[in-house]
């Protein structure tokens, strides 16, 4: 371990002193100047029983806390303004300590010290308390209070909206997730249908929040504006490419997340974060005033904490006329898996998947659901995603190619590979995208599909690339099927696998968007 540089003094102390606690604190924080990890490890308890909390969640375990220090891109310079000591007995103290920071503000540390079998003072609990920011950058481009006041009053009065920023707000630009494009980007003389509805409907919006570049990615790890928090997975991604609506929505910040979903944008942070998120049926939400990434699966849809206020931001913005009930005629609603589905997710989601259903059928609360056959999921989403990359190119290729080194590496690669789209090779998956929706019209005929919303719970922020696109490719298998058949799809917080939340995916026929909330919101309910 370093030699502390400078063992502060204590402002009060209850209880004998012990002797090297000052010191072993005056350590912790020049390794913590330094960024010193090899160190910081040191000082902190080895074991599961070792906890650290702070506004973004608790980590439990010296292992997950050394992962959330491994993958911060360093710490704040402060000094201590005071400090408290209260001594439990000799092996055991408490320390307080205010700090100040060199931007401004004050935080503050609260820290169970113990002395282990050998001797060394280390910390078992600490929970730290920094200095509110006004804007956390990572979730937010830009906030007002409000940034645009509600249209009328209505069902939606006191709600408030964080914007992805792809939709038009009169007077404002978008930027798409990348600095270069907003940089030339002009305000927008209109605003974006989606955000108007919600604007009429009462709500105000509070802000527009940060999306994964272009939209094109699921896994909300923004390389020009960092990654936003997960509330409910410290350390953890939050998914994307609703990445900044979604943290917004699960910190409190915003009561609406108005995203989108084109493979699972809104879906899988939902299910990273234990939000309720809708992908709207394809087409069912006027688009205008979008910017598109691949307009034949793009949909406008919303994340939020509780049913009920999705199913007014949703009743707000879908045309009623054409809401229909996800059963048959005068019959009751029938539920179907596919195993194909299940074996896609890793081990820990299939079991929680598995063991879930297994409890609401027991519960009376899902009748038995049917076994299906939905089809090639390697094919389809070889289908989904030849289709996928070559709208992404008409899009977004002229802009693309005029600005290079503009992009993140991972979005970068990804528009590379969507830049050699074959015109025939587009023509033929689209021939078999008619044929995968039919199978799967035929699955969803008077049935709601269940299925994992992702395929893992959130991975590690300092997981490998390598590892991290794995995830996002089995993901992808089980997303991508509502993209093909332009249906509804509700992601309800319903499971958990280890602590971390596990969505439970209802796909639905097209335009049963409510009808899937008031089930959703049932099972919920009474789980």
């Amino acid at each position: 371990m370093p030699e502390p540089l400078v063992v502060p003094t204590p402002t009060s102390v209850t209880g004998a002193l012990p002797d090297g606690l000052l010191t072993a604190f005056a350590g912790y924080e020049d390794a913590l100047a330094t960024n010193d990890l090899a160190a910081l490890d040191a000082w902190f308890a080895p074991g599961e029983n070792t906890l650290r909390g702070d506004a973004a969640g608790l980590l439990v375990g010296h292992d997950a806390i050394s992962g959330f220090r491994g993958a911060r891109s360093g710490t704040v310079a402060r000094g201590i303004r005071s400090l408290h000591v209260r001594v439990i007995d000799p092996r055991h103290a408490v320390i307080v300590s205010v700090n100040a920071p060199d931007a401004g503000g004050a935080g503050l540390l609260t820290q169970l010290w113990s002395l282990s079998a050998a001797g060394d003072w280390q910390v078992e609990v600490a929970q730290v308390a920094a200095p509110p920011a006004a804007i956390n950058p990572t979730v937010w481009r830009l906030v007002g209070n409000p940034l645009m006041a509600a249209a009328a009053s209505g069902a939606l009065a006191g709600e408030t909206i964080a914007v992805k920023d792809l939709y038009d707000i009169i007077g404002f630009t978008v930027g798409a997730g990348n600095p270069a494009y907003l940089r030339e980007a002009s305000a927008a003389t209109e605003t974006a249908a989606a955000v108007a509805a919600l604007l009429g409907a009462g709500a105000s919006v509070r802000g527009i929040a940060q999306t994964d570049e272009f939209a094109y990615s699921i896994a909300g790890d923004n390389e020009h504006y960092g990654t936003p928090p997960n509330v409910r997975v410290p350390g953890g991604l939050p998914g994307g490419s609703s990445s900044g609506p979604a943290a917004a929505v699960a910190l409190g910040q915003a009561s609406i997340g108005l995203a989108t979903d084109t493979a699972g944008s809104i879906r899988v942070p939902a299910s990273y974060q234990g939000l309720w998120g809708l992908r709207s049926t394809h087409g069912a939400v006027d688009r205008a005033g979008l910017l598109p990434l691949a307009p034949s699966f793009d949909t406008v849809g919303w994340l939020t904490r509780t049913p009920g206020v999705l199913r007014a931001a949703a009743a707000a913005s879908l045309d009623p006329s054409h809401q229909t009930s996800a059963a048959q005629a005068d019959a009751p609603t029938r539920f179907a898996v596919s195993s194909a589905l299940v074996f896609a997710c890793d081990d820990d989601v299939q079991d929680v998947f598995v063991a879930g259903l297994d409890r609401l059928t027991r519960a009376g609360l899902l009748p038995a659901p049917d076994l299906v056959d939905v089809g090639d999921l390697a094919e389809a989403l070889r289908i989904f995603r030849a289709i996928q990359m070559a709208e992404a190119w008409k899009s977004n290729g002229d802009w693309v190619t005029a600005h290079p080194g503009a992009l993140g590496a991972a979005v970068a690669g990804r528009f590379e590979i969507a830049s050699r789209t074959d015109p025939a090779a587009e023509a033929k998956a689209r021939v078999a995208l008619a044929a995968a929706r039919e199978r799967l019209d035929a699955v969803l005929d008077g049935r709601i599909l269940l299925l994992p919303s992702a395929s893992s719970t959130a991975p590690s922020r300092h997981a490998n690339p390598a590892a991290i696109d794995a995830t996002r490719t089995a993901t992808l298998t089980l997303t991508s099927l509502a993209g093909i058949g332009g249906y509804p799809a509700l992601s309800v917080p319903l499971f958990e696998s280890r602590g971390k939340p596990v969505g439970l995916c209802l796909v639905g026929p097209r335009h049963t968007d409510l009808a899937l909330i008031d089930i959703g919101a049932k099972l919920a309910a009474g789980r």
